[in-house]
């Protein structure tokens, strides 16, 4: 086999496999990877306007959230169900998620909370409590009512000092999404997170 056909063989294989994953999950979704077209970006905006109590000394600092390796990503997911993971085709956020989840929280922090002293580690701060995230769900869910905004987070308050658990608390939200496009789901997930970080800002402000 010649170069050109050969790399026509190659070409159709790519064409072949990407139809074949789009079939697959049934919806309009498929990896990134199936296409060289840019892929839009999206951002999450932090909550504001809203207040919370604390008012104390301390200073906090918030970690950079744990995720699964799912998750740590800029690539939006989506469960269809069934177990199975996907990714949007139309749709990424502008950083890794577990980078604008921190970056998101500490605005919340400074926009809603009398804690003005939030910081992320690096800043030469020296930290009287850290705030501890995991990212359990962040993700698009297909359920038989349409799909929806779902977000999970699980927060620790831990001494810097004494490297004890302060507080913990397991914060979710789920907001309906308009359709999977893009736009829409990005929407629903950016909603879900303005709930988590109002009620997770209030939580730990009331700690100090």
């Amino acid at each position: 086999m010649n170069d050109e056909r050969r790399s026509r063989a190659v070409r159709a294989g790519a064409i072949v496999t990407c139809a074949r994953l789009a079939l697959g999950l049934g919806l309009a979704l498929a990896l990134a990877a199936c296409g060289s077209t840019p892929v839009p970006t999206y951002n999450l905006s932090a909550p504001s306007g809203f207040s919370s109590g604390g008012g104390g000394a301390g200073q906090l600092v918030v970690m950079a959230p744990a995720a699964l390796a799912v998750l740590n990503t800029d690539k939006i997911m989506v469960e269809p169900g069934g177990g199975q993971v996907a990714y949007l085709a139309d749709a990424q956020w502008s950083d890794n998620l577990p980078a604008l989840i921190q970056a998101r929280t500490i605005q919340a922090f400074e926009n809603g909370s009398k804690l003005r002293r939030v910081a992320r580690p690096g800043d030469g701060v020296s930290a009287d409590t850290q705030l501890v995230i995991d990212i359990r769900t962040f993700a698009l869910r297909i359920t038989d009512q349409g799909p929806v905004g779902v977000v999970e987070l699980s927060a620790k308050l831990v001494g810097a000092q004494s490297g004890r658990i302060l507080a913990a608390q397991l914060f979710k939200a789920a907001v309906p999404a308009a359709s999977t496009a893009g736009a829409a789901a990005t929407a629903a997930l950016n909603d879900a997170t303005d709930q988590v970080l109002v009620a997770m800002v209030r939580w730990a402000s009331g700690k100090f």
